[in-house]
């Protein structure tokens, strides 16, 4: 099926040079990266993680959401999401792909990132962290080829698929638990150091994945013959309406819990965040913006007539993936780091080579999406055909 990926139209070769071009600017920046050490970043001893690990961290939440189509498929037999969930599973690997490479560059090279492996620490959470990634992603490549190539022989995919398929459900909330894990093991950090931090995680996954999966549905069917289908679309717009409402209330529980409680360790990263720490106050712009989408989204979600409509719930879906990205992919790391154990308010910020690095990691998970839809849809297409 991999002959597929070869063939498409001018669109598809220009967005697949595009891709490509993001690709080879970014790897000449990992290159300056390498020769030049991390400190070309905007990192130091105060603010260790930052652009790179958030946005780690956002990916495994759009990985663990594949989960969201692949259990009322499988486990409550709903055959509706059979139409999608293959796209759903692709998407989860390009996802994962991106986690790893952006743990790549943050550690600074290959031999660091492989010793998480070949020296295997039970006591590291980065090591059960890449090791339920690294297992989530080799379960849905498998299933997900598989179940497409029976699709196209037209014939049921073998019985232990099955099997993967149910061992990969719990492993879609194990990646983001254990994600969550690296943050809330931390108890000098306030901010991270919550027993909902998990709960924040797959609620956030759970709206901001199925959010990316509805637009790429809606991109596909507006490009290919194949349609994802409008039940489908208006079941995971639902999921994802419920899902966001849930990750705002944590959210606003925690503003509670600092600020009722008035521990300065807990309200000072909010402080900061949103109205400024010490006359620095970079980020405030970015977490007011989030909470603005958040509102959009909410308000086009909650209300049944502007779920339903395609284009209003493409803007919600939208305002879903920048409030959660802010948030989750940037303000929840920095925020963490400030203030310092010594009080002190270090502000980060990333560097242009940070940023390029990562558009061009973002390339890279967008040109493997590209090519596995595209063979998907080449797959449905052949059956619409026939």
């Amino acid at each position: 099926m991999l002959e597929k990926a070869i063939k498409g139209s001018e669109t598809y070769w220009g967005w697949i040079i595009f891709l490509l071009a993001l690709m080879g600017i970014g790897f000449g920046c990992y290159l300056y990266q390498w020769f030049e050490g991390l400190k070309i970043t905007g990192m130091g001893r105060d603010v260790s993680w930052g652009f790179y690990i958030g946005q780690l961290t956002y990916f495994v939440g759009v990985a663990a959401s594949g989960v969201m189509v692949v259990l009322p498929c499988y486990l409550h037999d709903y055959k509706a999401f059979a139409r999608i969930t293959i796209l759903g599973e692709f998407l989860a690997v390009s996802a994962i792909i991106m986690c790893f490479l952006f743990l790549f560059v943050d550690l600074g090279n290959l031999p660091r990132m492989l010793n998480v492996f070949l020296h295997p620490n039970p006591k590291s959470i980065i090591f059960w962290d890449a090791n339920v990634l690294m297992i989530y992603m080799l379960l849905n490549i498998f299933i997900g080829w598989n179940v497409l190539s029976a699709e196209r022989k037209g014939v049921p995919y073998q019985k232990w698929v099955k099997v993967l398929i149910y061992i990969s459900i719990p492993f879609a909330f194990s990646i983001h638990t254990v994600t969550a894990f690296l943050y809330c093991g931390l108890p000098g950090r306030h901010y991270w150091l919550t027993a909902i931090m998990a709960a924040r995680f797959l609620s956030s996954a759970f709206c901001s994945g199925p959010a990316l999966l509805i637009l790429l549905c809606l991109i596909v069917k507006k490009y290919t013959r194949f349609d994802p289908g409008k039940e489908q679309i208006g079941t995971l717009g639902s999921i994802v309406a419920y899902a966001m409402i849930i990750n705002v209330f944590f959210f606003l529980l925690e503003i509670f819990t600092a600020f009722y409680s008035q521990i300065p360790g807990h309200k000072q990263p909010i402080i900061y965040l949103f109205a400024g720490l010490e006359g620095h106050g970079r980020l405030v712009p970015w977490m007011w913006i989030s909470a603005f989408f958040a509102l959009v989204a909410l308000l086009l979600l909650i209300v049944p007539a502007t779920r339903r409509n395609v284009d209003t719930l493409a803007v919600a879906c939208a305002s879903v993936i920048i409030a959660t990205w802010i948030d989750k992919g940037f303000g929840l790391v920095v925020g963490g780091f400030v203030p310092n154990p010594f009080e002190k308010v270090i502000e980060y910020w990333p560097t242009k080579p940070e940023v390029f690095i990562s558009v061009g990691i973002w390339a890279t998970g967008f040109f493997v999406l590209t090519v596995l839809y595209k063979i998907v849809v080449s797959v449905k297409e052949e059956e619409i055909a026939a």
